[in-house]
């Protein structure tokens, strides 16, 4: 059977059409998958850049190893840190094993107890708490970045000529497995990746802590616009030292047990020499499969974390309410210490900081009304108490209240003599020929008017008397009553 011509060249277009848009459908999620990944890894949190990790690692990644590792095993707990300092400061004499061995009851962490051995370490962190805890949280949210941060500072200022073995450190470069080759279009990996500087002291037993000045031993800083901080050495361990260029050294340590960590540069960690750890820290023993250095929540003071991640690792690791206090870094001494406090505040008479934002706003409130009340209080003490003035009172009624009762009285009767007075001059005239009074009615009656002018008289004398007339018995002469007034017509 034949095919028309027509279905045949339609067919064929068919199944071209399919090809091509398989083609394209096979193109597009190809595509797309590429577009996905990138977006995939950057989905990590990326806590710090790299512009950023070089900043902050400058200061110390010239370190000999061993004092690196416990530095950045310290800086994830920057609270520690900062009580470390001011022991320190309290303590300047104190240095080496003999320094450890003193802070063995403190409730650290035996990497920031090290740290009490290298006073001039300390008092380098202490210039900058802030820094002191983004290096922390950068170990532990990009531990891989830190390590070869560091190593990409060794190789700038290897480069610079600033970083050779002398009588106080040893600098070894140690050449790395050789990588596989990489495809055409990537780019190959630099030089620094392919060796690994390190450094150790010249004497395991006497540590020599090297200061510089960042912003020139690493040469010219790749990054101009965010120059590397530079802490200045203190004096007291650094005499006459004035960095311009290179590595400066002070007095050597020396150590036995104090350090006992050190950089595992293959696996960008830290391996602990159980031994040396042990034989420092008489209070914390490790067994031998405890060589690898892990982060203690319970010395994080409750600092929070910066990153996603680390909050997933270790914020969560202390589950329950019983283990809240331990979570919060809190425990039986610190709770001791601050009862103590309390106790003392109370002996002292010194008011007790206030537990909640309620409790401050109420405190507040009464310290603004705390003046006006004040001064009401000033005001009622310069008055007579109130039993001194019911006393004052009570003696007073009794000395006058004769002579006043009998002044009201006689007050009395006056006034109602003139109430009588004045109802009498109101009344209305009951004669045919007048219905109110007016100005005549006294003419009427004469001898009415005179009276009621002497009733008036002899009340206003009344009144007037002195009162020691009337108490002694005085009798007060009243007027006969008028005469009745006469009622009818005009005589």
């Amino acid at each position: 059977m034949r095919i028309p011509l027509f279905y045949a060249v339609s067919a064929v277009l068919f199944l071209s059409g399919s090809s091509c848009l398989a083609q394209s459908l096979d193109a597009s999620v190809t595509a797309n998958a590429a577009d996905t990944a990138p977006v995939t890894a950057a989905a990590k949190d990326v806590v710090f850049t790299q512009e950023q990790l070089d900043q902050m690692l400058a200061p110390i990644a010239l370190y000999p190893d061993p004092l690196l590792a416990q530095v950045l095993m310290a800086t994830t707990y920057p609270g520690e840190v900062v009580e470390a300092v001011t022991w320190s400061k309290a303590h300047p004499d104190a240095k080496g094993d003999d320094a450890v061995k003193q802070v063995a009851n403190q409730p650290w962490d035996p990497s920031v107890q090290a740290l009490v051995a290298f006073p001039q370490v300390l008092a380098t962190l202490g210039q900058d708490p802030v820094w002191v805890q983004r290096l922390g949280d950068a170990f532990l949210a990009q531990p891989d970045d830190v390590m070869g941060g560091v190593q990409r500072l060794r190789h700038q200022a290897q480069a610079a000529g600033n970083l050779q073995s002398n009588q106080y450190q040893s600098v070894t470069v140690q050449a790395a497995a050789a990588p596989a080759p990489a495809p055409a279009a990537q780019a190959p990996a630099p030089a620094s990746s392919t060796s690994t500087i390190i450094i150790e002291p010249a004497d395991p037993q006497v540590v020599y802590v090297p200061s510089y000045n960042p912003t020139t031993t690493y040469g010219t800083w790749p990054y101009p616009a965010s120059p590397p901080v530079y802490y200045p050495p203190p004096p007291a361990y650094y005499p006459g030292s004035a960095l311009m260029a290179g590595l400066a050294f002070g007095a050597g340590v020396a150590i036995i047990g104090s350090l006992w960590g050190d950089c595992d540069w293959d696996n960008n960690d830290i391996d602990i020499d159980v031994d040396r750890y042990n034989n420092i820290n008489r209070n914390n023993q490790i067994t031998n499969n405890q060589n690898k250095w892990q982060h203690n929540t319970v010395h994080r003071d409750g600092v929070p974390y910066r990153d996603t991640k680390s909050r997933e690792q270790y914020g969560r690791q202390l589950g329950g309410a019983s283990q809240r206090e331990a979570y919060r870094g809190d425990n039986a001494q610190r709770a001791q210490a601050r009862e103590k406090a309390r106790s003392s505040m109370d002996k002292h008479g010194i008011e007790r900081p206030a537990t909640s934002n309620r409790e401050a706003r109420d405190r507040a409130r009464e310290a603004q009304s705390g003046t006006s009340a004040g001064n009401r209080m000033q005001a009622g003490a310069d008055r007579p108490r109130t039993s001194d003035r019911s006393q004052d009172t009570a003696r007073n009624t009794r000395e006058s209240q004769q002579p006043r009762k009998q002044t009201a009285q006689v007050n009395q009767r006056a006034q109602g003599t003139s109430q009588t007075r004045q109802a009498t001059q109101n009344r209305p005239s009951a004669g045919a020929g007048s219905a109110r009074n007016n100005a005549f009615a006294g003419a009427r009656s004469p001898s009415q008017t005179n009276a009621q002018a002497s009733r008036g008289r002899t009340s206003q004398a009344s009144a007037q008397r002195p009162s020691a007339s009337r108490s002694a018995g005085h009798q007060v002469s009243r007027p006969s009553s008028p005469p009745s007034r006469q009622r009818g017509g005009r005589r």
